[in-house]
């Protein structure tokens, strides 16, 4: 990428749909799918609560099945922040947390760096939702049959039942693919291998969904198109996440022969108050770490911010042109090559100071810079 050339615009929090809430510092999005997804359930379900119960109008149904929505939502939201809470207690940040059509997502900001955090992380969902069904199992059985309350106590422990099943699945994205990676990856040492026996294991139970989906249609059974829908989407996003967690695999692995000390530019350090023309000068393609009077950092010289500065106001302080250091865009010149190229991938920074054991800057590898030797290597 040309150094002229204005950067994407970074993706913001709340970008994947509307804030609910903030659990722990982590935002909790409503994508716009989970309406369709709501719109849905509701419609599918209003006719099943008119045959459970007979007494029941077509608004009243309606109103139970709204309802059964909201509680399914509830737990699959409970579903992500078991998760989310055992990734936090990890020390593994959380970008957010997200309900959409097909279920739930929590964005974990860094890999996992050893096989029994994914492992404990990856079965953390469905242990809470097993725990669920428990709860509500024993209030299921514990309710006089037939009214309203009862039928959805019953819906919400076979929904967090399905939801707890389904997830531990062996199959990648699900959480059973994560837990067989995770055991994979600490028999084998390798975490690409881990990847590999989830992407297969994906294949197997997309190919199972699909099969049963079949025989659904063989024997004529009552809700054979609905079990063709729903196996079909499932088997679907299977596959689709299983890819998705394939590639994201091969992005991680630095190339053979690529030296980070070939990326990293000259740093060069400047007083925070220098005029931005003065720095763009001075820079001439290095990196630059403007410093304040007491010596502390003040960030990154960002030459795209610069250059727009400098046009109106060449004599203002680089300081207003500088992009942030912070101890997620500080990398060690130490650190493995799979290391760096993971937090470059999930740092939103396009700038990033490399410091020797000491703490002293040694140089600064910018993003482009490294994409494009990534391009380059893997043509």
């Amino acid at each position: 990428m040309p150094s002229t050339a204005s950067p994407p615009a970074r993706p913001k929090l709340n970008d994947g749909g509307l804030l609910l809430c903030r659990v722990a510092g982590v935002p909790v999005l409503l994508s716009p799918s989970w309406w369709l997804g709501a719109a849905l359930i509701v419609l599918l379900y209003t006719p099943l609560v008119g045959r459970i119960l007979p007494d029941a109008g077509i608004w009243e149904s309606a109103v139970l099945a709204a309802v059964f929505t909201v509680l399914l939502a509830v737990s699959v939201l409970l579903h992500e922040l078991g998760h989310c809470i055992v990734a936090l207690r990890l020390g593994l940040p959380v970008r957010r947390v997200r309900l959409f059509l097909l279920g739930g997502l929590s964005e974990i900001s860094r890999t996992p760096p050893k096989p029994t955090q994914e492992g404990l992380i990856a079965a953390a969902g469905p242990a809470v939702s097993m725990v669920l069904a428990l709860a509500t199992g024993i209030g299921w059985f514990a309710l006089v049959p037939g009214g309203a309350i009862w039928l959805l106590v019953a819906q919400t422990c076979v929904a967090n039942l399905a939801v707890a099943v389904f997830n531990l699945l062996p199959g990648l994205p699900l959480d059973g693919g994560r837990m067989l990676r995770a055991l994979t990856w600490r028999i084998t040492g390798k975490r690409a291998a881990g990847t590999t026996a989830g992407v297969i294991g994906a294949g197997a139970v997309a190919a199972a969904l699909i099969a049963w989906a079949l025989v659904g249609l063989l024997d004529n059974a009552q809700d054979q198109w609905l079990r063709l829908g729903v196996c079909v989407l499932m088997a679907w996003f299977v596959v689709a996440g299983a890819s998705a967690e394939h590639a994201a695999e091969q992005r991680k692995s630095w190339p053979t022969g690529l030296e980070l000390r070939d990326l990293v530019r000259p740093v060069l350090q400047l007083p925070a108050e220098s005029p931005v023309g003065d720095a763009l000068l001075a820079a001439a393609g290095r990196g630059v770490v403007l410093v304040r009077a007491d010596g502390i950092a003040a960030g990154l010289l960002d030459q795209t911010a610069a250059e727009r500065l400098a046009t109106h106001a060449p004599k203002e302080p680089a300081e207003r042109a500088a992009e942030p250091v912070d101890p997620d865009t500080i990398l060690l010149d130490s650190e493995t090559p799979d290391a760096i190229l993971e937090r470059v991938q999930s740092v939103l920074a396009w700038q990033f100071l490399v410091v020797d054991g000491e703490g002293r800057p040694s140089g600064v590898l910018r993003r482009e810079d490294l994409r494009s030797a990534l391009r380059t290597r893997r043509a």
